[in-house]
């Protein structure tokens, strides 16, 4: 008879949240041999015994129907599978994936969890040397999701929660030279769920390395790094606090400098050591100078990195080593699409790479310590961190009651109070030595109550060189005021451009309420096409000394790697594609970079708007003139200018400068020698090259662009056509339902139904493979998802055409059309009424007028335009207006305007939930043509999308690989679409950005065209 296993129940009791685990400490690896330590290899250290690897793994549904004898040493594990370790079950075929966003995915009952509670058991076995049989045996998981019991040989070890931390059991009296069985349950929820409802896909397992570190009897437990600089930078003061596991032991310390230079040492017994060192090199995020500490004690070897760095606010403003720093920021989760929760250093290093080869300046762990080697790497590389605990209590916003007047009902209950506090000490001890955190953080969106206030005055003591962080404080209960006091930053997210300068600034720049700085912890929701609100974010950003700054949600989409479709494209599932209950579907899919870490034109627009120097303008002498976005860094030590001189697109001119001594955030004016020609449309573009060897960058390296327009506004583009024939008689006719124009080139067909046309025929070449259109729709993309509702409510996507009048009047060198008409829905009100106009030339070019009222009770309008459906093969586009990337009034910084060619297919830009995608904004000139023939639309500042794909289709599918071509080419020609934003959590589109004008025209030629 299977006998079942009896756990004491630690995972529903939040009183107990570690049993046998050691104190906190800060994460470190010892070594034995200096010359291994200093290659910074963990893996390599001798005093490490890695148990990574494939485990020995049973699935349970339930912690009651776990086998009593799996954690026995005698038991037979033929009924086990191989699991490896690190992963996590979900991304092995076991459980279910599952994504949800603020809901719990469990009944809401703290501090119960389901009985049906999936578990693993998971077991391996390693090997005690006679080498090691004298050392104290320090078991470390570095992440287990959720909670996990341990035994080792039988014998019950301990238990831990938090999952995104480190817990280190001394398991010396349990272990026996030889073989020995580690067994562990680990269970998907327990009480520490309810602290750990973070915006992702949920995912269970051990996650992170297992190791056993080899420690002496008497060893150096933990150590804090303190630094301190002289008001004058001169001097920096280092010193370094030591505990050990029993006694106080010797110390002895070197301090070398980035070149390896020993150039201090000092010996202490009495646990503490100091350090003076004249002319420091300081650290920050550009020039992230690192010294090496050697701590040598008791046998063992530690290397430290220390950067020497100092952070402060002075009336409001945050300075770092005295300088008014600006955050260019992102959020990250440990994330990716075949690993899960797994994280490797060769995933970390291409995250690190795309982030600096883009500008990223800084980090928030969302919203827990991500892997022990990240603040390691951000240290050598250069990127602010918020170093965020592992919390978020999000669900309770969706209890039965207003929104989020419940979400501070745990941050004020006093059972979990033990439990806040931990997981804010755990975030703050492991990484309490690493420079590159400025800020640490409460948690994320769990309200405000004393709960956090204990955690955060807790963090305030015991490391008061940093800055604390929380956003969720402006939700607390009813009836209650906790202290802010211990709050130095005033956190929003996804404030408005607005609600920023009217509510937090005043004219003059200084602070209203608190005069606490102001971050965005989260702005501009990269969600799908978008966001499109970067550059109006970073002009408030860099008006005010205050505002520090902002960081992206978020850096990458989170989505499950399901295989290849037959056309190779990569597959990836969201929330709602399992079943799932709760889902948030595909709201995961918000980041600036896909799972897999394909680039988005989102990611290169953002690089755009923080580029290290931007043109500001042109003198009245006729001078450039730039400024240095940079905070430390002199541009003439990093950059040359490379400038090019376009005329209708083509080069004429270019050149490469020396960047000019303009030291940070200064100003500076100089000459370019250019010679503007009299005709044709010119601009000068800038390119932005490095000059100097960096990680993930080298010299040459492009670092961002500008581009100025040189010639008058009233010059327009010259159209590279060639003429055509001009016939010698246009022949009108005219019945009940159509107006036919034919002059012997060519044959229109006009709709006196449509008010539009229904054939274009040119050198007996159909350009039409269904009638034209006028379209005010477009495939809603993730950031309309909130103002789609009113689109549909207003019936935008089924408006029917109602012609009124339609009139053919032949004159002299061709005929005019003239039509009056409205855009309606069935049962709703008019759209738009239009007045349109179109002469036809004898040439067969199209003259199109449009003169559009729009009914102002209704919402703003997707775009107008009319909607041309082309065959197939008319693939090929030439276009003059902001390219290469797709481009909108508002996502256009990473486009500039020059002439352009590209396939349609090359047009198309790939969301993993389709949507509107690959227009481009402000052409004056557009040719879309097969081999031998097409059509040129010429007119000032229109937008157009050419596409295989109807945005019916983009609107119906869920996903990209389930999209199908319609087999013909469709072309919209818009008068403007509104602008992408990022309201998909963000702020609503700014007004500027909305077609939503009483009235508006438009106007545009059309002419075919045959080689």
């Amino acid at each position: 008879m299977e006998i079942l296993l009896k756990l004491e129940n630690f995972y529903e009791n939040p009183n107990i949240l570690h049993v046998n685990t050691m104190e906190n400490r800060s994460y470190y690896i010892p070594f034995t041999d200096k010359a291994q330590a200093l290659e910074n290899g963990p893996y390599k250290s001798a005093q490490m015994m890695l148990l990574n690897g494939n485990w020995k793994f049973h699935y349970y549904t339930s912690p009651l129907k776990v086998c009593d004898d799996f954690i026995s040493p005698e038991f037979d594990n033929n009924s086990f599978v191989d699991m490896p370790v690190p992963s996590v079950w979900q991304m092995h075929g076991y459980d279910n994936h599952q994504y949800t966003n603020t809901k719990y995915p469990f009944p809401f009952d703290p501090p119960f969890v389901p009985a049906e509670n999936p578990c693993g058991a998971y077991i391996t076995y390693f090997d005690i040397n006679e080498k090691n049989s004298d050392k104290r045996k320090l078991l470390n998981f570095e992440g287990i999701d959720s909670c996990f019991y341990l035994w080792i040989n039988g014998v019950f070890a301990g238990y831990s929660q938090v999952s995104h931390s480190t817990s280190e059991f001394d398991i010396t009296s349990l272990v026996k030279e030889g073989r020995n069985k580690l067994a562990v349950l680990v269970l998907k929820w327990c009480d520490g769920s309810y602290l750990e409802d973070q915006d992702k896909l949920r995912m269970s397992g051990i996650f992170r390395d297992v190791y056993i570190l080899f420690r002496p009897e008497n060893y150096l437990r933990d150590y804090f790094v303190k630094t301190r600089l002289s008001n004058g930078f001169d001097k920096a003061y280092i010193s370094v606090d030591f505990k050990f596991s029993k006694t106080i032991g010797h110390v002895d310390c070197k301090l070398l400098d980035a070149k390896g230079r020993e150039i201090a040492t000092c010996s202490s017994g009495s646990g503490s050591i100091a350090f003076e060192v004249s002319s420091p090199e300081l650290w920050n995020a550009e020039t992230p100078y690192l010294y090496t500490l050697i701590i040598e004690s008791c046998g063992e070897i530690i290397i430290e990195k220390v950067g020497l760095r100092e952070i402060k606010i002075v009336n409001g403003v945050i300075l770092i080593n005295g300088v008014n720093i600006k955050i260019k920021g992102v959020n990250r989760h440990d994330s990716d699409p075949v690993t899960g929760y797994v994280i490797s250093h060769a995933q970390l290093l291409k995250d690190f790479e795309l982030m600096k080869q883009h500008n990223i300046n800084a980090i928030r762990t969302s919203h827990y310590p991500n892997v022990p080697c990240f603040t390691q790497y951000c240290d050598k590389f250069g990127f602010y961190v918020i170093a965020e605990a592992d919390l978020e209590a999000h669900g309770t916003a969706n209890l039965f009651a207003a929104p989020y007047q419940n979400i501070a009902q745990l941050a004020n209950d006093v059972k979990f109070e033990a439990a806040m506090l931990d997981r804010m000490q755990r975030s703050v001890i492991r990484d309490k030595n690493r420079p590159c955190i400025i800020f640490w953080s409460l948690g994320n969106e769990s309200g405000y109550g004393e709960n956090l206030v204990k955690a955060a005055f807790w963090a305030r003591n015991y490391d008061p060189s940093r800055l604390i962080h929380y956003e969720s404080n402006i939700h607390t209960l009813e009836g209650t005021s906790p202290d802010e006091s211990c709050l130095d930053v005033r956190s929003r997210m996804y404030a408005s451009i607005d609600y920023i300068e009217n509510e937090y600034f005043v004219e003059d720049g200084l602070y209203k309420k608190s005069g606490k700085p102001f971050v965005l912890c989260e702005f501009c929701h990269a969600m799908g096409n978008g966001p499109g609100d970067f550059e109006d974010y970073f002009e408030s950003i860099y008006k005010h000394d205050g505002f520090v700054g902002a960081f992206v949600w978020e850096w990458c989409d989170h989505g499950v790697f399901a295989g290849l479709a037959a056309d190779g494209h990569k597959k990836f599932l969201y929330g709602g594609d399992w079943n799932d209950f709760p889902n948030d579907g595909n709201f995961c899919l918000d980041g600036l970079v896909l799972p897999d870490r394909t680039i988005s034109t989102s990611l290169i627009e953002y690089k755009n708007v923080i580029r290290p120097v931007r043109a500001a303008a042109i003198t009245a002498s006729g001078d450039f003139e730039f400024k240095n976005m940079l905070d430390f860094i002199n541009l003439k030590d990093y950059l040359n200018i490379k400038y090019e001189i376009f005329c209708d697109g083509v080069e004429i001119f270019k050149g490469e400068i020396a960047a000019p001594d303009i030291a940070p955030h200064q100003t500076r004016s100089f000459k370019i020698p250019v010679k503007i020609p009299a005709n044709g449309v010119c601009f000068i573009k800038f390119d932005y090259v490095q000059t100097v060897d960096l990680p993930f960058k080298t010299i040459g390296f492009p670092l961002g662009s500008d581009q100025l327009r040189l010639s008058a506004p009233e010059i327009k583009f010259s159209v590279p056509i060639k003429p055509a024939p001009t016939a010698s008689n246009v022949e009108l006719n005219e019945d009940d339902y159509s107006i036919t124009v034919n002059a012997g080139h060519f044959k229109y067909v006009f709709s006196k139904q449509n008010g539009i046309f229904d054939t274009l025929s040119y050198e007996n070449k159909s350009f039409l493979s269904a009638p034209m259109q006028y379209n005010i729709w477009r495939a809603p993309t993730d950031n309309d998802r909130n103002v789609k509702l009113d689109w549909f409510k207003a019936g935008f996507d089924r408006t029917i055409t109602r012609v009124y009048s339609a009139k053919a009047k032949a004159e002299k060198g061709g005929v005019t059309i003239t039509c009056s008409l409205s855009m309606t829905p069935i049962f709703l009100a008019r759209v738009l009424t239009i007045d349109a106009e179109f002469f036809i030339s004898a040439e067969g070019v199209i003259k199109a007028s449009f003169s559009a009222t729009k009914n102002l009770v209704l919402p703003f309008l997707p775009r107008f335009g009319v909607r041309m459906f082309m065959p197939n093969a008319f693939e090929n586009t030439e276009y003059f207006g902001y390219g290469p990337n797709e481009s909108y009034i508002d996502k256009r910084r990473a486009s500039y305007v020059g002439l352009f060619k590209a396939t349609v297919n090359e047009l198309f830009e790939n969301y993993i939930r389709p949507q509107e995608n690959g227009s481009h904004y402000g052409c004056e000139y557009l040719s879309v043509a097969d081999n031998n023939s097409g059509v040129v639309v010429t007119g000032d500042n229109f937008s157009f999308n050419a596409s295989h794909y109807t945005q019916e289709e983009l609107a119906k599918k869920a996903h990209d690989f389930e999209l199908e071509q319609c087999g013909q080419t469709v072309l919209c020609i818009d008068y403007m679409q509104s602008g992408i934003g990022s309201n998909s959590c963000g702020p609503e589109l700014l007004e500027k950005y909305r077609l939503n004008a009483e009235k508006f025209y438009f106007t545009f030629e059309l002419k075919p065209f045959a080689y």
